[in-house]
């Protein structure tokens, strides 16, 4: 397994990161295979174990932590704070109140002292940036966390964060975990430059596009709705849907390009993520032993020009085929009232004197 440095952190994480959303009820509910699973991707080579603590609610970290007991040293962890953990108000979010719960409760479930690297899951609009750097610093000069990054930000609000880390002499964000995939290769406009340009770390998640280039779904096969993905999001799986026939369409496009440099569908669509200059690691999210046993397969495949050209034929750099984060959308685009003027101020012309 190859190393690279994440970010400026000094730390090296292995190219492949084991994700670990689909151990618990929401995928594996074996918690001693989600152990094994562990335990072979370690001694595979990988060295970075991603989890969060709203996999599950808490769950995942609790599997985590009993694959982790003995081998704590041998891992870079990483986990995530933002989505809500409890009812009520206040009980997630990215506030100083919320966090300084949030990272005590990580750490008990995950039985370790530290927290390599915590993540901001999501932006909260709610929450001033300098609150969060502000207490994500001062968890760094307790020893609880090593470094902290950000998951699924607009690049607007990475580089703001850089500013206010600049400006008030706070901790800056070494990492984004972006969306990215051959069918959503929409970061590499902004996002990944941006990560390059601030020498951020990046972790990638779901680059398998939520199971699309699995290999699992195909054109003109039946697609059950009721069991896996499917279920979180029937919308983005539904055969009737033109979208969604047209993201098959490319989906036989690749099987076919896989098959030429003698490879499977997932193995080519993780190694296009790692052969970004900007992508430090990409996230692999098993939910069996026979998931990691064929992804390890393709660990060591390099994609030469020619295919990478070929990719971009089939989905031009830069572009989406599908919305890598349909579960979470800015205000911006949810309230109709950042979007619209006051009817009295909408028109181009009128009588303003």
């Amino acid at each position: 397994m190859r190393y690279r440095t994440l970010g400026g952190t000094g730390i090296e994480v292995s190219t492949h990161c084991l994700g670990t959303m689909m151990f618990g009820a929401v995928g594996n509910p074996d918690h001693d295979e989600c152990v094994r699973i562990i335990h072979t991707a370690i001694d595979s080579g990988i060295n970075a174990v991603d989890t969060a603590d709203m996999y599950g609610r808490g769950e995942s970290e609790q599997i985590v932590g009993k694959a982790l007991r003995g081998r704590r040293d041998d891992v870079v962890l990483a986990t995530k704070v933002h989505f809500p953990m409890g009812e009520g108000p206040n009980q997630g979010g990215n506030s100083r109140r919320w966090i300084l719960k949030a990272v005590e409760g990580s750490l008990r479930r995950l039985g370790t002292d530290w927290i390599d690297l915590y993540q901001v899951h999501r932006p909260d609009p709610s929450t001033d940036i300098e609150e969060t750097l502000s207490v994500l610093t001062d968890l760094v000069s307790q020893g609880k966390i090593r470094a902290f990054g950000c998951s699924t930000f607009p690049a607007e609000e990475i580089v703001e964060a850089h500013q206010v880390s600049e400006r008030r002499g706070l901790g800056r964000l070494r990492t984004e975990q972006p969306p990215y995939s051959i069918l959503a290769r929409g970061v590499e406009a902004s996002i990944l430059p941006v990560c390059q340009r601030y020498g951020m770390g990046v972790l990638v998640w779901s680059p398998l596009a939520f199971g699309f280039l699995s290999g699992r779904y195909r054109k003109d096969r039946a697609v059950d709705l009721s069991t896996g993905r499917a279920v979180l999001r029937p919308a983005q799986f539904d055969p009737t849907i033109a979208e969604n026939v047209a993201k098959l369409d490319i989906v036989e496009q690749l099987v076919d390009l896989a098959a030429d440099i003698g490879c499977t569908l997932p193995q080519l669509a993780i190694a296009f993520t790692v052969a970004h200059p900007a992508v430090t690691s990409a996230i692999i999210g098993p939910r069996t032993m026979q998931h990691l046993d064929d992804l390890l397969k393709g660990a060591s495949l390099a994609l030469d020009d020619a295919t990478l050209d070929r990719i971009d034929e089939i989905v031009p750099p830069g572009t989406n085929r599908y919305e890598p984060n349909a579960a979470f959308r800015p205000p911006s685009l949810t309230d109709p009232a950042r979007r619209r003027r006051p009817l009295s101020e909408r028109a181009a012309a009128g009588d303003d004197r």
